[in-house]
């Protein structure tokens, strides 16, 4: 007898033979409901399953109190943004984190071990999550030290050291990228060399007409295209003049975090008194400055995460803000897509194109005197060869001429000069 019941055993546990525990539990359990499970079924089922016995007995106890036939679910610890953002603020330090944890952590809720969190920030950064140099936190966290410090002093904060940590008082209009502001006027590109007028291109005026009904409508708009198209200095020309007192512009850094993006709109408008260490006092004080008629420009949007994009959303869904939002960036649109909470409330997708190759000569005439001494031909020669309509590429080729007619006085701008110059830019894209 004792054979015929290894030899049922054999049989049943050959019918899961590889399967794993699922399958060998299922079975077992059948054999336990039709009244012929045995020792030697659980002594075969540990053999093929390549456990011992006694864990083939605790499977079935599971089974049969529990009624899971595999193993018990482990939760996994994940870090919250709120705590990414922590790691991020103190460059990568993992002890920092900890002691944020625990400080965070109820009496109910236990501490996970340093260990733990190590594997998690690893196992994060593997998928993407993104976290900033450590060299790039210290020089930040001294530089917001000393403006502190010296508020705190009531000391003079210097202008330049402002605009370059992104202080609080930053005026688009005086940044380099736009060199003058006059009434009828357009716009000059980056990098002009000196006597750059302003030119209004279609372009232009189409973002300056767009930002300006945004601003009206407290609505969103994005402003996209490729580099070099005049993006950046299209939107500062529609936030100069009247709309550039209630305009705040906001730069977004490379692997900007949520902790960065909120630091870099407190500043941007203004708010007085020291940041808030609080996330929810910061949002406040943020969101008392949004009350009234504001813009919030933020441009290289396309480096911003979703959780950035997120908290940029819940600004303008708050019921105490009246503001515009304006997003500008190489890619900005792809970016926002990505964020359909985002993407559905965008009242207008303005694309700044390239400028057309019957415009580009009395364009360039009119932005820099250089170009009034070239005849339009050449111009527009120089255009189909490389510029095609490139406001950068246009902006380096004007500094070269300028260079080459200072260095030459005796240089003619013809053809043959734009040929030579020609071959100190790169290819156009």
């Amino acid at each position: 007898m004792a054979g015929g019941i290894a030899r049922e055993a054999g049989a049943g546990a050959g019918a899961v033979a590889g399967v794993g525990r699922v399958a060998l539990v299922e079975r077992l359990l059948e054999l336990d409901r039709s009244g012929v499970l045995t020792t030697a079924h659980a002594r075969a089922g540990a053999e093929l399953a390549g456990v011992h016995v006694r864990t083939v007995w605790r499977w079935l106890d599971a089974a049969r109190s529990e009624g899971r036939t595999g193993p018990r679910s482990r939760s996994r610890f994940e870090i919250p943004d709120e705590a990414w953002e922590v790691l991020a603020a103190s460059g990568g330090n993992v002890a920092a984190l900890c002691r944020h944890l625990e400080r965070a952590a109820s009496d109910r809720v236990s501490v996970p071990s340093r260990e733990t969190v190590y594997r998690a920030v690893k196992r994060d950064r593997a998928v993407g999550r993104l976290l900033p140099p450590r060299r790039v936190v210290r020089q930040a966290t001294a530089a917001r030290q000393r403006r502190q410090a010296l508020e705190d002093l009531g000391g003079p904060l210097p202008a330049q050291e402002s605009t370059r940590a992104g202080g609080r008082r930053h005026d688009p209009a005086s940044a380099g990228a736009v060199r003058q502001v006059a009434s009828g006027d357009a716009v000059v590109g980056e990098g002009m060399p000196p006597g750059g007028r302003m030119v209004e291109t279609a372009p232009v005026a189409r973002v300056r007409a767009v930002v300006t009904g945004a601003a009206a409508m407290g609505g969103i708009v994005v402003v996209f295209g490729d580099p070099g198209r005049g993006k950046t200095v299209a939107m500062r020309a529609a936030l100069a003049g009247d709309l550039g007192a209630r305009a705040a512009w906001v730069v977004a850094p490379v692997g900007c975090s949520v902790a960065q993006l909120r630091r870099a709109v407190f500043d941007a408008l203004g708010v007085r008194g020291r940041f808030p260490h609080a996330s929810a006092r910061a949002d406040e004080a943020i969101t008392a400055a949004l009350a009234g008629p504001r813009v919030l420009a933020v441009d290289e949007a396309q480096r911003l995460s979703g959780p950035c994009l997120e908290y940029l959303r819940s600004l303008w869904d708050h019921p105490g803000t009246g503001m515009a939002l304006v997003l500008c960036g190489a890619g900005s649109d792809r970016t926002v897509r990505r964020v359909p909470s985002l993407a559905s409330r965008v009242g207008d997708w303005e694309e700044v194109g390239r400028l057309g190759p019957e415009e580009v000569p009395g364009v360039m005439a009119a932005i820099h005197p250089l170009w009034e001494a070239v005849g339009a031909a050449d111009v527009a020669w120089a255009d189909e060869q490389a510029a095609r309509g490139d406001f950068r590429t246009w902006s380096t080729l004007t500094w070269h001429l300028h260079t080459a007619l200072h260095d030459a006085r005796h240089a003619v701008a013809d053809r043959s000069l734009l040929a030579g110059l020609l071959t100190r830019l790169a290819p156009s894209v």
